[in-house]
């Protein structure tokens, strides 16, 4: 008998949505709050992303563990300059004059629609890693609210 791990990632995925696992784990008395930092949408997920997330969900399975109901907010950077970079790329723009032609507002238009270019294979990745967010709920870097929280005075 071979053993096809998808059909068994598929399973566990499936089970752990079905009975609402994730959910369960936060009728916990005593708040972790966790962040995550957030990847940018406009581009692939990549191993790095995996490792990186894998140390993440030690910690806040080590608190569910000790009891905590661990409040795991995702969210999106969706805004800087990996993003710039990579409209920039795609439009074969070189240079800050060549934005200012293309039409500044133009480009940004550009640079908020490209963030989301590979949402749902972020979203299938975390649910194949078995990785616990708030996926419905994110923080959004370019969310005006979000921002006048992390500005310094």
């Amino acid at each position: 008998m071979k053993t096809v791990f998808p059909e068994i990632e598929k399973k566990i995925a499936d089970y752990w949505e079905k009975e609402k696992i994730f959910e369960q784990s936060l009728n916990k008395k005593g708040d972790f709050v966790f962040y995550e930092g957030p990847p940018t949408a406009n581009g692939r997920p990549g191993i790095h992303h995996v490792l990186a997330r894998a140390f993440k969900d030690i910690i806040c399975r080590y608190q569910t563990m000790k009891g905590k109901r661990v409040l795991r907010k995702a969210g999106w950077d969706v805004h800087g300059l990996p993003v710039e970079l990579e409209v920039e790329k795609e439009l074969k723009l070189e240079s800050k004059k060549e934005i200012e032609n293309y039409g500044i507002e133009k480009f940004n238009n550009k640079c908020r629609q490209s963030v989301w270019k590979y949402e749902q294979e972020w979203e299938d990745l975390t649910r194949k890693i078995g990785y616990w967010l708030d996926m419905d709920n994110p923080y959004v870097t370019s969310d005006p609210l979000y921002m006048e929280t992390v500005f310094l005075f």
